[in-house]
């Protein structure tokens, strides 16, 4: 009579462990099954090394005329849009138009969100009213720095997108177009 009841409770704690088992590891489950480690996956890329790669985050600092300025961790290969809106999107003074919300971010970026006022100020002034941004700023605001016309401020644009951004005021000169002379006459008006 005992052998019976061995028999039940060690069937019961098999159920009981596949059940958890199958919660764990089974659809819908909190964890995920490693790759089979072998041959084959020594041989070729691993699906957790490209797990790996698609979840990378980055550190962006959003501030200026947002609604909760700060630090945010965004996947990736995200937008200036999506750090906009993780940083509680406009403010009511926010110059939308002076970003480029569709550049890709960069690990380490900062975004600064200028107002209308700032902008018209910067505008009036010839540009004077504050530094430019080269990560951040609109192609009219770029234009207003001395020697930078359409042109060379579209090749600002296109070197910071496919570079991941300026990492300092100096690595405008590997801009096409823009050597020693034209850095000389901005550089004090220019940040990253």
């Amino acid at each position: 009579m005992l052998k019976k009841y061995w028999k039940i409770a060690a069937a019961v704690a098999f159920f009981i462990v596949a059940g958890f088992c199958y919660a764990a590891f089974g659809p819908g489950g909190e964890a995920e099954r490693l790759p089979e480690r072998g041959p084959a996956a020594a041989s070729g890329p691993s699906e957790a090394g490209s797990e790996a790669e698609e979840t990378a985050e980055c550190y962006v600092h959003v501030c200026g005329e947002v609604r909760a300025p700060g630090v945010y961790l965004l996947p990736e290969g995200s937008r200036i849009f999506e750090a906009v809106e993780a940083a509680g999107g406009f403010t009511e003074e926010a110059s939308e138009s002076s970003l480029n919300l569709a550049a890709v971010i960069a690990d380490g970026m900062k975004i600064t969100v200028p107002g209308q006022e700032e902008v018209r100020n910067r505008s009036e002034n010839g540009g004077s009213g504050g530094l430019v941004n080269l990560n951040t700023s609109a192609k009219d605001e770029l234009m207003t720095l001395p020697g930078i016309g359409a042109s060379r401020a579209d090749d600002i644009i296109r070197y910071r997108e496919r570079s991941g951004g300026f990492g300092s005021a100096e690595e405008l000169m590997n801009v096409p177009g823009i050597k020693n002379a034209v850095f000389e006459k901005i550089k004090d008006r220019i940040t990253v």
